[in-house]
């Protein structure tokens, strides 16, 4: 098995990666952008492990198989960094880091490989310190930076790299991809291919874990219900509920072995008191679980929006009489309901209040349930 296996439906992405891999077109900066699920990170992991692989045929890079891939994939090889980020951005201290590791020479023969996961959180000052080493690169070094879109950076950075786009994976893509390679029933498969609208990482969270699908099915209940003032304000109070509380499942173990490492590193265990140094790092750890947390909570609380887009999109479907598959298919009732109870136009609105609400929390710190709350509303069913 190839490194390339896990690249869903990127066919085209696949073979620009393998050429460059193999000595054709080779850059020391790569742009990997596509929408959320895409597999941005995945494809930029699989093309260090390539470019790392010890097979000297250039066809054959990327093998999977030779202990090079093998430590790239695992997160251990010691010229791959990979950087991933819980927090809403990433500081220029740490880009800072970034570049004096990417200045020195690698452990082994190959290329010093540094993979930014979220480049578009980078702060301004962050970008400005990632340009000039972008600008004035090592021989040795590949900088791989993955965003959603390309307006995502500097106008600056992105000219000074090299494009890859990916491409929403099709349904029949992320279905058999989970047949193959989890084994996954092919009833499920199609429903949890449908359900994540080509995210493979939320397709996979919706075929093993019932309760991830039980959420998903209250969620996309809401539109058909949201008939009063009263249903609205709950259904807004749910969906706050559900997310701190997946959020806090998700963050509550990390939380907790982080202050026991840290408690341990700083001798608290062993010698029953507190070193001065001690309680300024505390507070470090604190805040920086706190920034995490709120992360968390609007991550999942993106994810239950696009859910609920989701169901408008398919009532715009139906309202059009347009033919085939909804995406919610499982709850054609309910969305034949919405239908029956609006206008495309109307729920062509409502998918952009959706995206307002997004916008105020995600970019304007706007509490969670208070732009829920306003949202609900003005989802509510006419009448």
């Amino acid at each position: 098995m190839t490194v390339w296996e896990d690249l869903v439906g990127q066919h085209r992405t696949v073979e620009t990666l393998r050429t460059a891999a193999g000595g054709h077109g080779m850059t020391h900066a790569w742009l990997f952008t596509g929408p959320p699920g895409s597999g941005r990170s995945n494809a930029a992991i699989a093309f260090a492990a390539a470019l790392e692989c010890e097979q000297e045929d250039p066809d054959a890079k990327g093998c999977g198989t030779c202990p090079q891939c093998h430590t790239v994939l695992a997160g251990s090889h010691a010229d791959v960094t990979l950087v991933r980020t819980a927090k809403l951005s990433l500081g220029v201290a740490e880009v800072r880091d970034l570049v004096r590791r990417a200045a020195m020479r690698p452990v082994g023969l190959g290329w010093q490989i540094i993979i930014v996961e979220d480049a578009d959180r980078l702060t301004e000052q962050a970008c400005n310190a990632l340009l000039k080493a972008i600008e004035e690169p090592t021989p040795h070094t590949v900088w791989m930076l993955c965003t959603p879109t390309i307006e995502d950076v500097l106008p600056t950075i992105r000219s000074r790299c090299r494009l890859v786009t990916l491409t929403t994976p099709t349904t029949q893509d992320v279905a058999a991809f989970l047949v193959r390679a989890d084994g996954v029933d092919p009833g499920l498969a199609a429903y949890a291919a449908r359900a994540s609208q080509g995210h493979i990482g939320r397709a996979r969270a919706l075929a093993r874990d019932e309760g991830t699908r039980n959420r998903r099915r209250e969620i996309v209940g809401y539109p058909a219900r949201l008939t009063s003032l009263g249903a609205c304000m709950t259904a807004a109070a749910n969906l706050a509920d559900v997310a701190k509380e997946e959020a806090e499942l998700m963050t509550g173990e990390l939380d907790a072995r982080e202050k026991a490492d840290l408690d341990t590193a700083y001798g608290v265990v062993e010698r029953g008191r507190r070193p001065r140094e001690y309680g300024p790092a505390l507070s470090e750890l604190e805040k920086g679980q706190k920034t995490r947390a709120k992360r968390r909570v609007l991550d999942v609380v993106d994810r239950g929006l696009m859910d609920l887009v989701s169901v408008y999109r398919d009532a715009i479907a139906i309202g059009m009489g347009v033919p085939g598959t909804l995406v919610n298919e499982e709850i054609r009732g309910d969305v034949e309901q919405v239908a029956r109870t609006s206008t495309p136009e109307l729920n062509l609105r409502r998918i952009g209040w959706i995206f307002d609400a997004r916008e105020q929390m995600l970019e304007f710190n706007v509490p969670v349930p208070l732009a829920l709350e306003s949202m609900m509303v003005a989802l509510k069913v006419p009448g």
